[in-house]
């Protein structure tokens, strides 16, 4: 009866690295003798060469514990990192996952092995980390749904969400001391290696769904290599190389057995034990200990065409959200606009914004538009000087480059200059010979503004019914520029062109102005130009409007309703 006790443990123990065939069908190795089965079929130096080139062997992100990282966009998250034992002592007894399910019903499609060693880290996110952990669950069911589908679609189990969790806690902004970035952790080969772009615009690592899909593939290329999850999930951790390395030097294909021996980090050796536990809390919190979870809602967002080398502040304000929101769902944008080296970029949005957000643009268009020089420091300049030498505001200039006003720059250092991109327009329409061109072409009117408290370049370029990029590039001025009062803007308004000979009469009628209104939504609601309000009512450039004042314009086509 011992015996036969003995020989179950070892066949139960033996099935946990067999290939999981719910996902991938496992690996026929041919015909081979009794003999050739009772070994592990390992690899050749040669296997190893063509398997792992030199240029695609580094590891994923060895030396960096999983969760030791560096969240410095998020100041007020603790740094945490797992205790590390300068020895191997991991000659622990194995048990195969035979407790109660979660309460919830779900089950595990990776395999779940309970030994001292996800003992230990259950209890070590239990107690020391139980801070943390709880704000990694809340967080994790805004990622989580969505990193299921892409796991499920390429034919993984969807179980290895877990490894984000123990990967960053499911933050975007993580970075690791190795230099990985994002939920996944990406290094900058690996990311590249799996279509991750990361430069000075944008750092896709940090894309919660393209880090997933790039996740994926590396998983099942793993997968494919070592058909075994838990060698896999090491190999994500440590690097395939290192892995099969491993596996040659001591002979065995069993992740447990790899771990009793010295060559592989404490690191890789704790990453399967940290993924068990991960998954065994995280399908079951209320169990070890973990209520009041208030989970975060899924993450949805609508995708939407923009130009490249635009300032974000715009497009937050066409969604009626902060800049802040916006960057919360595009993380992978690392400076203040669109990458200039694009003409497009596909933003994420709130769910369900999209008509209302392409509807505010349209009225910002032509939106202004940045090329970035690269300016080399000379002898003497601040970033106050420069600014002055290139027209361009100080404070767009300080927050590209990441420096303050105050900062010393060393000869030589480089910096980006954000220089407005200028649109010269031509005619559309070619005049009649023998008509001069500037009698068929309204001119615009210059005006100048004085600026009153509490304006912005926003609210003034409504009131005098320009475009906002416009004003700015009139006033080489950045969109979100402060405005002391006193000051003077130069305004282009367009004189209206004369009325044509045959058409519907217009009717004049009286308008009481509302709480709330100004010339530019009185005249957006009746079909009217700013010019044509002032015109009939003697406004002058800088006359604002009051409620109950009384306004004549003319209209054609009224319907009582638009009086309302």
């Amino acid at each position: 009866m011992r015996n036969l006790l003995w020989v179950g443990i070892i066949f139960v123990l033996s099935s946990a690295c067999l290939p999981h065939t719910k996902y991938l069908p496992e690996k026929t190795h041919g015909d081979l003798s009794s003999s050739e089965q009772e070994k592990p079929v390992l690899f050749t130096q040669e296997e190893l060469d063509r398997l792992f080139p030199e240029a695609c062997s580094l590891p994923q992100s060895e030396g960096a514990s999983p969760v030791s990282l560096s969240t410095a966009d998020e100041p007020g998250e603790e740094v945490v990192v797992f205790p590390i034992a300068e020895e191997s002592n991991d000659d622990f007894s194995l048990e195969a996952f035979n407790g109660e399910p979660p309460k919830n019903g779900q089950t595990f499609d990776i395999p779940i092995v309970i030994n001292t060693k996800v003992e230990q880290f259950i209890q070590y996110f239990q107690t020391t980390l139980k801070k943390n952990f709880s704000n990694w669950l809340a967080r994790s069911e805004r990622y989580i749904p969505f990193m299921r589908n892409v796991l499920r679609e390429n034919g993984l189990p969807e179980d290895l969400v877990y490894l984000a969790l123990i990967e960053s806690g499911f933050n975007p902004y993580a970075y690791s001391r190795s230099k990985a970035s994002g939920p996944w952790q990406f290094i900058y080969l690996t990311g590249k290696r799996y279509g991750l772009k990361a430069d000075g615009w944008v750092d896709e690592r940090r894309d919660p769904e393209k880090s997933t899909v790039a996740a994926a593939k590396y998983l099942k290329d793993l997968y494919d290599m070592f058909e075994c999850w838990y060698l896999a999930a090491a190999g994500y951790n440590a690097g395939e190389r290192k892995i099969a390395n491993a596996m040659k030097r001591y002979q065995t294909e069993d992740f447990w057995e790899l771990t009793k021996h010295r060559y592989l980090k404490q690191e890789t050796k704790d990453y399967v034990p940290q993924m068990i536990a991960a998954a065994l809390i995280a399908k079951d919190p209320e169990k070890y200990g973990f209520t009041g979870i208030e989970y975060h809602e899924p993450l949805r967002y609508d995708r939407v065409e923009v130009p490249g080398g635009v300032d974000l502040r715009l497009f937050a304000e066409a969604c009626k959200i902060s800049v802040e929101e916006l960057k919360e769902l595009n993380p992978e944008l690392l400076r203040w606009c669109t990458p200039p080296d694009t003409a497009s970029y596909e933003l994420k949005i709130p769910f369900g914004s999209k008509v209302d957000f392409l509807q505010n643009l349209e009225a910002l268009r032509p939106l202004p538009r940045f090329q970035f020089r690269v300016h080399t420091d000379k002898k003497g300049e601040s970033p106050s000087s420069i600014a002055r030498s290139y027209h361009v505001d100080l404070d767009s200039l300080i927050e590209l480059n990441r420096i303050k006003k105050t900062t010393r720059l060393s000869i030589g250092t480089k910096l980006l200059i954000p220089v407005p991109l200028t649109h010269d327009r031509k005619p559309t329409r070619t005049a009649k010979r023998g008509v001069p061109l500037q009698n068929t072409i309204p001119q615009p009117e210059e005006i100048t503004y004085t600026i009153r408290s509490g304006d912005t370049l926003w609210s003034i370029a409504q009131e005098m019914g320009v475009n906002l990029g416009a004003l700015s590039r009139w006033n080489n001025l950045h969109p979100e520029k402060k405005l002391l009062p006193g000051g003077k803007l130069r305004v282009k308004l367009n004189t209206p062109a004369p009325e044509p000979a045959q058409g519907k009469q217009k009717k004049e009628i009286i308008y009481v102005v509302k709480d709330g209104d100004s010339l530019w939504s009185i005249a957006k609601r009746f079909n009217l130009t700013i010019a044509e309000i002032r015109g009939l009512n003697n406004l002058g450039g800088i006359d604002c409007i009051h409620p109950a004042d009384r306004l004549k314009l003319k209209v054609e086509g009224l319907r009582s309703s638009t009086l309302n």
